[in-house]
């Protein structure tokens, strides 16, 4: 007995093969994303940030000749903003004060869009990955930086990335 009989029979599978492969990409949490810059090639990968109280999301942003920012997202209180930040090279432990400003290089809101183009904030962790992340003057803020040039990136990236898949 066939799965799908009848003429309809392909069409039917083929149409539950795209349903299965669109689903797939849906479920993928905001913790597992993966993001690309078609500027530089650089990359965003989102890890699960644990239990921390105050961290909402964990993040890489990895660079060209292997140079990876560090980050995180903490909502502030009063108005409340998914406020990220990249750090290079900062020193183990638990880092405070000017020690944390010294090896901080961005940080700023961070921003969602969707495929119709409504402009969104970026979610905590347990919740479908937005297409597109937008971290504001990312690209100008890192070319000054200390991490740019000489033994550090070369391409810098543009404040617009979009998902391209999602980790296991």
């Amino acid at each position: 007995m066939a799965l799908f009989p009848g003429p309809a029979g392909p069409i039917a599978l083929a149409a539950g093969m795209a349903f299965a492969a669109v689903h797939a990409n849906a479920a993928c949490p905001t913790e597992l994303a993966v993001y690309g810059d078609a500027q530089s090639g650089s990359e965003i990968n989102f890890t699960p940030t644990g239990t921390s109280a105050t961290v909402t999301n964990t993040f890489r942003l990895i660079l060209d000749n292997n140079v990876v920012l560090n980050g995180i997202v903490q909502w502030n209180e009063g108005v409340s903003r998914p406020n990220g930040a990249l750090m290079y090279k900062c020193p183990g432990g638990d880092v405070t004060g000017t020690k944390l400003a010294a090896c901080t290089l961005w940080n700023g809101v961070i921003y969602t869009s969707d495929e119709k183009g409504s402009i969104g904030l970026l979610p905590a962790e347990g919740v479908e990955a937005p297409k597109t992340l937008i971290l504001p003057d990312l690209g100008p803020v890192l070319h000054q930086s200390t991490a740019h040039g000489g033994a550090g990136f070369s391409k810098v990236p543009s404040d617009v990335f979009a998902l391209k898949g999602c980790q296991e």
